[in-house]
């Protein structure tokens, strides 16, 4: 018995026929399973290594890809606990109506990410998932056209033209909290960016930006404060807005976690909120609703965008008809909570 395990071990894989003929494990399984999505010249070069090798594709493998069985990857690195918690949710839920198997993979962002999606590929997934900040890495993007594996890209303002998508409107919705506030009577009102390599988070910072202008308030730029949309961040970029000896009466941060930071900077220095200041977040994580007071913030449906997310991909792999938009821009809501107020006249203490 144990020989017989040893020589079916070393049986050729599909592995060893991507390289031999150069290409990924996802080029070979649509070879075999004769999809027209592969270039002559390429399925030549697959059709040579099979022959090469004497590879026997596995009959079950194949009859279960036939029964539409998908098997989609899901990479996350993601510093909001609440952000991925409910993205989870839906991407499961979803993949298990769908009848598809997902495979979670964390990774660390720089050089780990395009490792962790090699091994991915390597393992014959059908496509993958890719929710922020990933959604916005060129690396990954290119690594993952290059290997011809489809993906979805989940938060990207502005995805490459032809990928498949699926977002809110970002600039629109900071251009509406930020009239929101100024609609309380706001004018010096506090901005907490995130992560500067994600488009989401250029785009929020246009929106605030575009609401003061056309509210004809001047944009000072020591009220705009530096975040990578984590806790820690928070905590400093409020410290840095409350420091100042005009300090803002407002704060819209980029984020719940940044938000949550900054009620508790105001908290420890003893400010009321809101009545000494209006704090405002942004996607509506549970952790908008577990602090006190509860944040006023924007809705992002973020289980729905990943339910979203997995139709898209499961629509693409398994070649039904194209989707209308590639790009699916779902509604956002300002969802207003006990975290905001009207201005009131006070002196602006540096410290508590």
């Amino acid at each position: 018995m144990v020989k017989t395990s040893r020589r079916q071990r070393s049986a050729p894989t599909i592995i060893d026929v991507a390289k031999r003929a150069g290409v990924s494990p996802m080029t070979v399984s649509r070879v075999i399973n004769g999809e027209n999505n592969v270039r002559p010249a390429t399925r030549d070069l697959v059709n040579s290594a099979i022959s090469a090798l004497n590879y026997a594709p596995n009959p079950a493998a194949r009859s279960l890809a036939g029964a539409g069985q998908s098997r989609i990857g899901l990479l996350y690195s993601n510093p909001s606990a609440g952000y991925l918690s409910e993205f989870l949710v839906g991407s499961l839920d979803q993949a298990s109506r769908r009848d598809v198997q997902l495979i979670v993979e964390r990774c660390e962002p720089g050089d780990h990410e395009i490792e962790v999606a090699r091994h991915l590929i390597e393992s014959g997934v059908d496509g993958i998932l890719l929710p922020p900040p990933l959604c916005d890495s060129p690396g990954l993007i290119r690594l993952l056209a290059e290997e011809q594996v489809r993906s979805v890209l989940v938060g990207s303002a502005v995805p490459p033209a032809g990928q498949l998508a699926v977002s809110i409107d970002d600039c629109q919705a900071a251009y509406a909290m930020t009239r929101h506030l100024l609609g309380l009577g706001h004018r010096r009102i506090g901005f907490i960016q995130g992560n500067p390599t994600l488009k989401a988070s250029t785009h929020r910072y246009a929106g605030y930006c575009s609401a003061l202008e056309d509210a004809e308030v001047v944009l000072d730029l020591d009220l705009v404060a530096p975040g990578l949309f984590t806790y820690r961040s928070g905590l400093d970029a409020a410290e840095q807005l409350l420091d100042l000896e005009d300090a803002p009466t407002a704060i819209f941060a980029g984020n719940d976690d940044m938000a949550a930071a900054s009620v508790a900077v105001a908290h420890r220095r003893g400010l009321d909120v809101p009545g000494d200041l209006t704090v405002c977040g942004f996607d509506d994580t549970t952790l908008a609703t577990t602090i006190w007071p509860e944040l006023t913030t924007i809705h992002q449906p973020i289980a729905d965008m990943s339910r979203a997310a997995v139709d898209l991909l499961v629509s693409a792999i398994r070649q039904q008809s194209p989707p209308e938009q590639r790009h699916c821009v779902l509604d956002y809501t300002l969802i207003r909570r006990q975290s905001d107020a009207p201005p009131r006249r006070r002196p602006h203490s540096r410290h508590p």
